[in-house]
């Protein structure tokens, strides 16, 4: 058994974030190793290579709902899929390559586990080693490691943007400014996390609560959380900007088809017609 009392060298320490992402690693490309192929299902056949090629290429002038509404989802996340498509990569190569795209997130994953369990001796960095390994072992992750899906990716920012705030609210003494810019960088990456994926916007809104969390006075706290907000909306703005006016050109709601009543007085005001 570990000992709990047994303080972990500094090395260790200062270095835990990168040696587990080293492990990440090595397990994420055990899965596509061990498969000997790239899982391509329905989507993967339907419209991820599609969206990938969308990306690089837009086809509104050629298609018509090729892959049906999803023609109009964010499409920039599946262009790696398609471009190892595109240059006849092997399905091991492709898969460990997109697996291992998912080790961007083993940072945050670290970030929140040491938020959560403190502690510089062995039993704390075992414990947080555990921690991430759970969070890539749950069965929607798994089942989406080594596929084209970009669900995970799409979340990378969503969980830096969580581990930001949660570390800002676990540390304490922090003064005003490390406080502010904890919420910013929060607020841009859940602004982005929210562009790749729209559903993402249903945890960002929350965002907002750790925000205004740490901190003694109320002013300078709403103050914070208000600036981050607009920080949000404008990461939003320019992640999504260069999909959204292609699609507003196309349909007049940059969001299509969701919400498209209700941009119908927008389509009205600017005298777009269809």
């Amino acid at each position: 058994m570990l000992d709990e009392g047994r303080a972990a060298p500094a090395w260790v320490l200062r270095w835990e974030w990168a040696w587990t992402a080293a492990l990440a690693a090595i397990a994420l490309a055990a899965i596509p190793l061990s498969m000997g192929y790239i899982g391509l299902n329905w989507d993967a056949l339907n419209h991820h290579i599609y969206l990938g090629w969308t990306a690089e290429h837009p086809r509104f002038g050629q298609d018509w709902l090729a892959a049906s509404y999803q023609s109009f989802q964010y499409p920039y996340l599946y262009w790696p899929a398609y471009r190892l498509a595109a240059a006849g990569t092997d399905g091991v190569t492709a898969g460990v390559v997109l697996a291992e795209l998912n080790v961007l997130v083993t940072p945050a994953l670290s970030l929140l586990a040491a938020a959560c369990i403190p502690g510089r001796e062995w039993f704390h960095v075992a414990m947080r080693l555990m921690s991430v390994a759970l969070a890539f072992s749950s069965a929607v992750v798994l089942s989406m490691v080594a596929g084209t899906g970009n669900d995970l990716l799409a979340a990378i920012p969503l969980v830096w943007a969580i581990a930001l705030s949660v570390r800002a609210v676990a540390v304490p003494g922090l003064d005003e400014r490390a406080l502010l810019r904890s919420a910013i960088g929060s607020a841009a990456l859940g602004g982005i996390a929210t562009a790749f994926k729209l559903s993402n916007g249903v945890i960002v809104v929350v965002l907002p609560l750790l925000w205004l969390w740490p901190g003694d006075a109320w002013r300078p706290r709403l103050a914070r959380t208000v600036l981050a907000g607009l920080v949000a909306a404008l990461a939003f703005f320019v992640a999504y900007a260069p999909w959204g006016w292609q699609v507003w050109q196309q349909t007049g709601n940059p969001f299509y088809p969701i919400a498209d009543d209700w941009l119908a007085p927008l389509r009205a005001l600017t005298g777009w017609h269809r």
